[in-house]
C-alpha cells in the first residue's frame, strides 16, 4: 500500500498511539494528532508526522486538516479516537463540563468529519473510523453524560453512513471494551471529584475502584487489538460497520440486546459493586 494518508486524533497514548503505529505498518502517511505536542515526539521518532490539534477549536482543525491536503493531497481515512470520560452522576455534573464532554466526544469528531468529506468526496474514495465504546450499546451507573456522547456518535455514525455511500465513503465504528488504557483511572478521579462526597458518595466510591481497580486492569484488553480492528476495516473492500473488541464489549452488547432492561440495570449494577 503507498500514497495514502491518515489522521488519528487522541494520537499521543493508548489507542490512538497504537493506532498511528499500526497505520503505519499498513504503509500510510500517518498523522497523529494531539493537543501537547510534547507528548508526540516518541512517534515523531518513528515517522509519524505530528499534529498539535484541539478538537475543541475550529481553527486548529482547519488548519490541521488544510495542511494535510497541502502536504499529501488527500486524506483517506480519518480516526476520531480523541475522547475521555466525564463520570459523575447526572445530577453533580455541571452543565459546562457536560457541554464540554460533548465538544470532545461528538462535536470535534464531527467537526473533522465536516473538514475531511470535500476531500474524501472529490476523490470518491475514503473510510472514517469512530472510536465510540461498548458504552455507546449499555449503561453504566455515574456514566450518564458520557454514554450519551457514545451514544450520539452511534447513531451519527449510521446518518453518516447511509449519506456519503453514494461518494465510495464507508464509515466504520470501533466499539471497544475494556482496554489498558488511562482511561479508567482519569474516569475514576474525575468521578470521585464530582461525586465522591453527597448523595452518591457509596455508588461513587464503588464505581470509581471498579473503573481504576488493578483486577480490571490485568483483565483488560491492550489497545493493539483495537489497532488491529481498525487495520482491518480500512483495509477491507466492504469493511463491517461495527467492531467490538476488547474485554467484555461482545458479551455485555449480547446482554443489553437480549435481557429486560431491569434485568440488564441489575448485571451492571452487581458488576460495578454499587446496591441493587
Amino acid at each position: 500500500m503507498t500514497n495514502k494518508t491518515a489522521l488519528v486524533t487522541g494520537a499521543s497514548s493508548g489507542i490512538g498511539e497504537a493506532t498511528t503505529l499500526r497505520l503505519q505498518e499498513l504503509g500510510y502517511t500517518v498523522y497523529g494528532a494531539a493537543r501537547r505536542a510534547d507528548r508526540l515526539r516518541p512517534l515523531a521518532v518513528r515517522g509519524v508526522r505530528p499534529l498539535t490539534m484541539d478538537v475543541t477549536d475550529d481553527a486548529s482543525m482547519t488548519s490541521g486538516i488544510a495542511r494535510i491536503i497541502e502536504e499529501t493531497g488527500q486524506l483517506d481515512v480519518l480516526v476520531n479516537n480523541a475522547g475521555y470520560g466525564s463520570y459523575g452522576a447526572i445530577e453533580d455534573v455541571s452543565l459546562d463540563e457536560a457541554r464540554r464532554q460533548f465538544e470532545v466526544n461528538v462535536f470535534g469528531a464531527m467537526r473533522l468529519t465536516q473538514l475531511a468529506l470535500p476531500s474524501m468526496r472529490a476523490r470518491r474514495s475514503g473510510t472514517i473510523v469512530n472510536i465510540t465504546s461498548m458504552g455507546g450499546k449499555i449503561h453504566t451507573p455515574l456514566g450518564g453524560w458520557y454514554h450519551g456522547t457514545k451514544f450520539a456518535l452511534e447513531a451519527l455514525s449510521d446518518c453518516l453512513r447511509l449519506e456519503v455511500k453514494q461518494f465510495g465513503i464507508d464509515v466504520v465504528v470501533i466499539e471497544p471494551g475494556g482496554i489498558q488504557t488511562e482511561w479508567g483511572a482519569i474516569a475514576a478521579d474525575h468521578l470521585k471529584k464530582t461525586s465522591g462526597s453527597g448523595a452518591y458518595t457509596a455508588q461513587a466510591t464503588a464505581v470509581a475502584s471498579s473503573l481504576s481497580s488493578e483486577a480490571n486492569g490485568r483483565r483488560n484488553s491492550p489497545p493493539q487489538v483495537i489497532a488491529d480492528a481498525i487495520g482491518r476495516a480500512v483495509t477491507a473492500k466492504r469493511p463491517r460497520t461495527r467492531y467490538a473488541v476488547g474485554f467484555g464489549a461482545r458479551p455485555l452488547i449480547a446482554a443489553r440486546s437480549l435481557l429486560p432492561d431491569r434485568a440488564f440495570d441489575t448485571l451492571i449494577a452487581r458488576a460495578s459493586g454499587v446496591p441493587t
